[in-house]
């Protein structure tokens, strides 16, 4: 592999606070320099004049299909999205089909992104046999074959000694659980956010508490066994200060939030929309701004997209029929710019640190998610001043399931160049 100069760029890098027109330069994979430009006769050079680059996108919640539905999603599909939304890592959650419980499962995902993707593919197993909540899986020997979490997303662990035990495993492997928090007798037969818009519209709402209460139980259980806890999909306000005393006492915890749940309201479903049926729910005006605050003072951890492919077909049902999830690959980074950025809510340094140093550190990935001399050539290249309309062509997933069709944003992913190699530019990937 040879070298690769990135030159004149407006270089961020959040994990060492730099912010400076400077140039990159990339030798066999791995970030041999950063700073004033620098001549060498033998290497590929990018102009990146009037561009942001930063370490690549990670993205710590991904659904990937593969294997059980790849008319949704491959690994082959999904990474290539990855890559066009400008993440070069991003981790597969097991609700698959079989699940990912065993080394087997575990050796198809590792041998398939071999062959297949185009970013880095982590995986993790899940907590439980088959995600059922019962029989805690073989935590030593998934770790071996590969897995850096468990989770069993999508299926909330209701028996707190199953949780107790996996965060008792977790502490013995340092290896984080990473918990959909919901109490599902709570929810009930719930698909939207209790409040306001859930009565007007007659659909069936989900009361906070719902996502509150297992919080709180987990941060407990975290804090007996000093286990590593991560929670996902932060969604509701009232799980913010339980996440706080928890960090505050130095319990082992991590969160994570999704551009949906920081950008939008339950005010939206006023159009039925059923690319806006998520779960967790999408919250109040209240809840959205606690989030950002939230993200702020770095109650919240990193921003994950809970990339969730379906079909149109699937999609395309009454609103309490239709399932839960949005993609957000391709869409994270514009929307989280135009949104957030453009309007002063969030500084642009802190956008970039909760997508690349901030997951890095959730799952002990450093020195990914930086620019550091010696780490892997992970780079993304941003225009900030671009817009992007979003319409079924503008997705290299094979769903397209976001509420954001039709919309017309700013901030464009460019180049993404993944351990030394171009694979993703000007709407083109860039094939093995």
């Amino acid at each position: 592999m040879g070298k690769l100069i990135i030159r004149n760029a407006r270089v961020i890098d959040p994990a060492s606070g730099r912010d400076e027109i400077a140039s990159i330069v990339v030798a066999d994979g791995v970030i041999e320099h950063v700073g004033a430009d620098t001549n060498s006769p033998h290497a590929d050079v990018i102009d990146a004049t009037g561009l942001v680059a930063c370490p690549g996108f990670i993205d710590v919640h991904t659904h990937l299909r593969e294997p059980g539905r790849e008319d949704k999603e491959t690994i082959a599909s999904g990474t290539r999205a990855a890559a066009a939304g400008g993440f070069t890592t991003i981790c597969a959650i097991p609700n698959t089909s079989p699940v990912i419980d065993s080394q087997t499962g575990l050796k198809f995902i590792l041998s398939r992104a071999e062959s297949d993707a185009v970013v880095n593919v982590i995986p993790y197993a899940s907590v439980t046999r088959c995600q059922q909540g019962e029989e805690i899986v073989e935590f030593g020997d998934l770790v071996h074959y590969g897995a850096r979490g468990f989770t069993d997303d999508g299926h909330p662990i209701m028996n707190a000694e199953i949780m107790r035990r996996a965060l008792e495993y977790s502490a013995m492997f340092d290896v984080p659980i990473l918990d959909h928090c919901e109490d599902i007798h709570l929810a009930g037969e719930g698909v939207v956010h209790e409040g306001f818009y859930s009565t007007k519209l007659g659909l069936k709402g989900i009361p906070p508490l719902a996502e509150s209460v297992q919080v709180a139980r987990d941060v407990e259980l975290a804090a007996f066994t000093r286990g590593r806890l991560h929670i996902m999909h932060v969604s509701k306000r009232q799980s913010l200060p339980h996440i706080r005393r928890a960090k505050a006492e130095g319990v082992r915890v991590t969160a994570e939030v999704t551009p949906h749940h920081l950008t939008l309201t339950d005010a939206a479903l006023e159009s039925f929309d059923t690319n806006l049926k998520v779960n967790p729910p999408i919250g109040d005006a209240a809840d959205r701004d606690a989030l950002i605050s939230a993200l702020l003072d770095d109650t919240i951890d990193c921003i994950a997209t809970d990339h969730a492919p379906h079909t149109d077909i699937e999609k395309d049902q009454p609103f309490v029929d239709a399932p839960y999830g949005m993609v957000g690959l391709e869409t994270a980074f514009p929307v989280l710019y135009t949104s957030l950025v453009k309007s002063g809510l969030v500084p642009l340094r802190k956008l970039l640190e909760k997508m690349t140093i901030g997951p890095a550190r959730v799952l002990g990935l450093e020195p990914r998610g930086s620019l550091a001399v010696g780490a892997p050539a992970d780079i993304v290249l941003l225009n900030l001043s671009q817009e992007v309309q979003i319409t079924p062509d503008f997705f290299f997933s094979k769903s397209f399931n976001s509420p954001w069709l039709g919309s017309t944003l700013t901030g464009a992913v460019i180049m993404t160049v993944v351990s030394g190699k171009l694979v993703y530019s000007h709407r083109q990937i860039i094939e093995k």
